[in-house]
């Protein structure tokens, strides 16, 4: 009956360039690791089957055995011979990473996936020596057969000087091919044009992508107002006569895992710890007399993450003095409550450590009582 609407891939709308064949890749793929005399350490997507596969083909062709280094990558090839989507020359092709020592280094390719099917966090910890299995040394080929998304060419960087320092070298297949799993401009016009979609949602890829891929339909004859660039949990509700309409949206985005707990790592811990990493601590500690309504020891401060203390004495000890006027001044009204205490002792301290430092530490007032 028709596609009402169409959910497309955005991130590779701006590339008009068309993306190499698979035959090229593997073909590719199995002219590096015949040419390396070393171990060649192989940094693939998990979930790229065809990839892995090729890989698999490569090493038998040459007489090398595949290291498998993370659990991930494991479960999903040993799932996938099972269900035969992936093949292997022999029972012998695959080896566990403890028996990696029984084997020259020329008869070794060692397949990293690392966690999530991100390989690039694995190649980090092979190059400083925190893998758990492999450490990059000299004579090694790190081949990484991926695209790395343009948020990873940074870390990438990175990656690759570590690897260098180690001793070992780096080849992209992106400096031979151009690979992508992302549909390029013309691919996603044959798309709507095959689909004929009444609406059209441009998905996954930066703003820029989303507003390139909604030109495209524009120009193989989607209407604009037929057309919808929406934001991560927008909702979207059908009507009958008007299209789509916005109906407001639902919380959506990256989940906190921290420790043993999901989800307890909310907002507004986040803003403390970044406040504790950029201005550091301050702590101020004073004793009070509530019913005599006198000061009993005066304020001591201490600071972590925020001066150089010996430096700094004369901040710290004028601090000191404003907690204890603005604790005397409190006492000398008529009402008293803990909490309305502690916020004005934050709020004059703030204000002077700012006046003096330009900085904002995360204050922390402790009032004592003594009876």
């Amino acid at each position: 009956e028709g596609v009402l609407a169409l959910l497309s891939d955005s991130a590779n709308a701006t590339s008009t360039e068309q993306t190499a064949s698979e035959a090229e890749v593997g073909q590719e793929i199995d002219q590096v690791i015949a040419d390396a005399e070393g171990r060649v350490i192989v940094a693939a997507v998990a979930s790229n089957l065809v990839r892995i596969q090729q890989v698999f083909d490569s090493a038998a062709d040459h007489g090398r055995r595949v290291v498998l280094t993370g659990f991930d990558v494991e479960n999903i090839v040993r799932t996938a011979i099972r269900l035969k989507k992936l093949t292997v020359e022999h029972e012998k092709l695959i080896v566990k990473p403890k028996d990696m020592n029984k084997f020259e280094d020329h008869e070794l390719i060692i397949l990293e996936n690392g966690r999530m099917g991100e390989p690039i966090d694995g190649l980090q910890k092979m190059a400083v020596g925190r893998h758990r299995y492999v450490q990059i040394k000299d004579g090694d080929l790190v081949y990484i057969v991926t695209t790395p998304s343009i948020a990873k060419e940074a870390v990438v960087a990175r990656v690759n000087n570590a690897i260098y320092k180690a001793g070992g070298t780096v080849k992209m297949i992106t400096q031979s091919l151009r690979v992508s799993g992302h549909a390029n401009a013309r691919e996603l016009q044959l798309m709507i044009n095959l689909l004929r979609p009444q609406y059209l949602f441009p998905v996954q890829g930066e703003y820029r992508d989303l507003q390139a891929h909604a030109e495209l339909a524009l120009e193989v004859g989607l209407l604009p107002e037929n057309i919808y660039i929406v934001k991560r949990g927008d909702i979207m509700h059908l009507s009958e006569d008007q299209g789509f309409l916005h109906e407001g949206a639902v919380p959506a985005g990256d989940v906190m895992i921290d420790g043993n707990a999901i989800g307890d790592v909310g907002n507004i811990v986040l803003r403390d710890r970044k406040i504790l990493s950029e201005d550091g601590i301050f702590i101020v500690a004073i004793t009070v007399n509530k019913r005599e309504r006198k000061i009993v020891s005066k304020a001591r401060v201490n600071t972590r993450g925020f001066v150089y203390v010996k430096k700094s004495r004369d901040i710290l000890r004028e601090a000191a003095d404003i907690v204890n006027a603005t604790v005397e001044n409190y006492l000398a009204g008529d009402s008293f409550d803990w909490g309305e205490l502690k916020g004005t002792v934050r709020d004059d301290v703030a204000k002077f450590l700012f006046d003096q430092t330009k900085r904002r530490p995360a204050i922390l007032p402790v009032v004592m009582e003594v009876r």
